[in-house]
């Protein structure tokens, strides 16, 4: 099998994290091998946070180099232009539409740039905006947003549909495991055909 590089950018606490170990879950229940990295930054005070995750037959490195993602995962809209770069060229780009003003923008003293979509849109052909937030509002529960965008992308991995609900299932709470299997749906939904 082909290595899969997966390059996963969002702000704390918007389970960028969680997310992440999903996807490896997934893998590593194909018995593939599967490396993990991330990268914490400021993300207690709503700061960027990258994680990378990298499988196939034998994976020598976890972090994914600029430019040889094959998915770029964003969780908000200026963390994804922001990791855009790492996107290889027929490589995909998922991200949440949804607008979180970095401190310089809350504090007054940057402004939020124009022309995010357009600016992504530069960086590969192959580009999804997903209202994740909105999605997960609908199941009223905002922190669903990042299980929406991994169902988003999984129908483009080569994983069997059943070993996603098999890994939710095992790393969730009971009590939040139906709400996220239906915020993975309305991601898979979000990019149908």
């Amino acid at each position: 099998m082909k290595n899969i590089n997966i390059l996963l950018a969002g702000v704390g606490g918007q389970g960028v994290l969680l997310a992440s170990q999903i996807l490896t879950r997934v893998a590593m229940a194909t018995g593939l091998d599967v490396k993990q990295s991330e990268v914490h930054g400021m993300s207690q005070r709503g700061g960027s946070v990258t994680s990378h995750v990298r499988f196939g037959d034998k994976i020598y490195s976890p972090t994914v180099d600029d430019g040889t993602a094959d998915f770029l995962l964003g969780f908000e809209r200026l963390e994804a232009l922001r990791n855009a770069h790492c996107v290889a060229p027929d490589g995909k780009i998922f991200y949440n539409s949804m607008r979180i003003n970095p401190s310089t923008v809350a504090s007054g003293v940057a402004s939020y740039p124009e022309g995010i979509e357009s600016a992504i849109k530069a960086y590969a052909t192959d580009v999804f905006a997903i209202d994740g937030l909105g999605l997960a509002e609908q199941l009223g529960n905002v922190r669903a947003a990042n299980t929406v965008m991994v169902g988003a992308i999984s129908s483009f991995l080569p994983f069997p549909e059943k070993l996603w609900g098999e890994q939710l299932r095992k790393i969730l709470p009971a009590k939040l495991v139906d709400l996220n299997l239906k915020a993975f749906e309305l991601g898979k939904q979000a990019v149908a055909g």
